[in-house]
């Protein structure tokens, strides 16, 4: 058995941190062995500086590692997992794929950049071809890729298996859950038996992320997807799972078996390559009438399949339907670690 890739985690007190210390706790290629986080938290033990906000326990292999600063040379292994603020993200990301680490990032502040990928392993892992790129551009001897918004990729990996039917145009509304939010997120008087009908940039993102996530890298530049989209973002009262209503315009004349077929059919890097977070099936299409549903489906596959359901006929555009994914699993953490693994799997890191 080959020794596990040492990795740490930036803003690793914070919950995005902490999921991927979860997420990371048994997993057979990478092993935390470096922690970061802000000037408070530097010199603690983890455990002193934490508090722990997920179910279960912490994994008790991090619990007395020392919280460094997020600053290179601090003994920072070369492959680091960033949950940092975006606030900050900036300049810390910057400075680490500067001192030759491989930055695996959660947070928006890089995801748009022209020689950044955006990536969704089964969608687009072509796009780490702009890697070389990035590295003679900045001067870097390190590099920065990044996993799209939480909202963002359930739409992008519903939409991927419609793409050689020639998508023209989506719409999407968004339920998301209030763990999106952080912590302490939302506050309960605003939430509580209520829906907010707005989620600062969100919409934005959905809109711009999932073109560049669904376009094409011509071994120079992304070219964004043609299609247009169109998002309205909403946050719900539930814990954790982002379910999404789409509806799409196809260039092609398709039934409602060959979207539902193309969807279960769909495969990518990861599964060919039997990485370790990669479901066997990333898109599975419920076929009950009320599925997919946050509280009964999002913990399912571990938290790393898109469920899709609803699929029929839509009166303004062509199809419409419902796409449900875990946002701080396959939202964030999990997709993070898999993006970690394909490049491991490209001889990336």
């Amino acid at each position: 058995m080959q020794p596990r890739i040492e990795a740490g985690v930036l803003g690793a007190t914070g919950m995005v941190g902490q999921h991927f210390i979860r997420f990371l706790a048994n997993h057979p290629w990478f092993q935390v062995t470096w922690v970061g986080a802000s000037d408070r938290s530097a010199g603690k033990k983890y455990s002193e500086a934490t508090a722990w906000r997920l179910g279960g326990t912490m994994p008790a292999a991090v619990a007395d590692l020392t919280v460094e600063e997020c600053k290179p040379g601090k003994g920072a292994p070369k492959l680091v997992f960033s949950a940092t603020d975006a606030s900050v993200a900036t300049e810390i990301e910057q400075s680490f794929a500067k001192a030759g680490h491989t930055v695996v990032s959660n947070s928006r502040n890089h995801r748009m950049e022209a020689d950044v990928p955006l990536l969704v392993p089964e969608v687009n892992p072509e796009h780490l071809g702009v890697l070389p790129l990035q590295k003679q551009n900045r001067g870097w001897s390190g590099q920065i890729v990044t996993n799209p918004n939480c909202s963002t990729i359930v739409l992008a990996m519903a939409l991927a298996p419609l793409k050689p039917f020639g998508i023209e145009r989506t719409l999407v509304t968004t339920m998301q859950a209030i763990s999106g939010a952080g912590y302490p997120g939302v506050a309960s008087m605003d939430i509580n038996a209520n829906v907010i009908p707005f989620i600062g940039s969100e919409e934005e993102k959905m809109e711009s992320e999932t073109q560049k996530i669904l376009g094409a890298f011509d071994g120079a530049a992304f070219n964004a997807h043609p299609m247009a989209v169109s998002a309205q973002c909403n946050r719900v009262p539930v814990v954790d799972g982002h379910l999404v209503a789409v509806s799409v315009q196809l260039a092609a004349k398709a039934g409602e078996a060959e979207l539902i077929g193309a969807m279960n059919a769909f495969r990518g890097a990861p599964q060919e390559r039997g990485l370790p977070s990669a479901p066997a099936q990333p898109v599975i299409y419920m076929s009950d009438r009320d599925r997919p549903q946050p509280r009964r489906d999002v913990e399912r596959e571990n938290g790393m399949v898109v469920f899709t359901g609803r699929m029929r006929k839509c009166p303004v555009f062509d199809f419409k339907f419902l796409a449900l994914g875990h946002n701080t699993v396959r939202g964030a953490a999990g997709a993070a670690v898999l993006n970690a693994e394909l490049m491991h799997s490209e001889g990336i890191l």
